[in-house]
């Protein structure tokens, strides 16, 4: 059995790199998507899902150094459950407004879709990188 998740986002916050104790690189960022669409009633309705996105390796290094905070990514991946409950991890906020949950997606690759230099998301394209974290490959920029 096999599946994949390609998403396309916002990232929430610049990516965060550790070290584990074999000295593999770790990067971890967040990924904001979101949809509108009208409800039965005719209402409007904007829905956000946050996935946390964690890549390795060269992948992991690659994305530290051009991942910001508001850059659009594409992100395939797999899901990664939650070993206490096996599905999203869920967490209350520390202004006790509720429990929230977030999906955790381990990155094959990532492709970023926002121009270099700019963190607003918008119109950039496809002039980012295509990394899959392979250990040959030079970065194009």
């Amino acid at each position: 059995m096999y599946h994949t998740l390609i998403i396309v986002g916002n990232v929430g916050r610049d990516p965060e790199m550790r070290y584990t104790p074999s000295g593999a690189a770790v990067t971890s960022f967040s990924v904001a998507t979101s949809r509108q669409y009208t409800s039965n009633s005719g209402a409007p309705v904007k829905e956000t899902v946050w996935f946390r996105v964690t890549t390795w390796g060269k992948l992991a290094e690659t994305c530290n150094q051009y991942v910001k905070k508001g850059s659009k990514v594409l992100v395939e991946g797999h899901l990664t459950a939650d070993p206490a409950t096996g599905g999203p991890k869920v967490w209350t906020p520390k202004d006790g407004t509720g429990p929230r949950a977030s999906f955790e997606v381990n990155a094959n690759t990532v492709r970023f879709l926002s121009a270099r230099g700019e963190a607003d998301g918008g119109g950039g394209g496809d002039m980012g990188g295509n990394f899959t974290g392979a250990p040959e490959e030079d970065i194009p920029f």
